[in-house]
């Protein structure tokens, strides 16, 4: 990175791409940059595919169990439920 900047932020769990060290990675917010502190690898965000206007270039969100559209259209009944002592009976009666 160009300067001293103060607005920096590690990136927890992010490990460095060349010295591989664990939460050494820091991005500056004034230039997008981010930055290893252990070995000074530097590397600018990369920029979005078709120029991040959505287009053809973008890729497609890969589906799972929470994305699909299906599963965010099913809407679970409540139920009401009945708690039972596992002691039973028995220790309403006071035995």
């Amino acid at each position: 990175m160009q300067g001293v900047s103060n607005r920096r932020r590690f990136i927890a769990g992010a490990v460095c791409p060349r010295c591989g060290e664990m939460d050494r990675v820091v991005v500056d917010l004034d230039s997008d940059r981010r930055e290893c502190i252990a070995c000074g690898f530097s590397q600018a965000r990369p920029e979005a595919p078709g120029g991040g206007t959505g287009g053809p270039g973008v890729p497609r969100e890969l589906p799972t169990r929470v994305s699909r559209a299906a599963a965010r259209r099913v809407e679970t009944v409540a139920e009401p439920v009945t708690l039972v002592d596992p002691r039973g009976e028995r220790a309403q009666s006071g035995e």
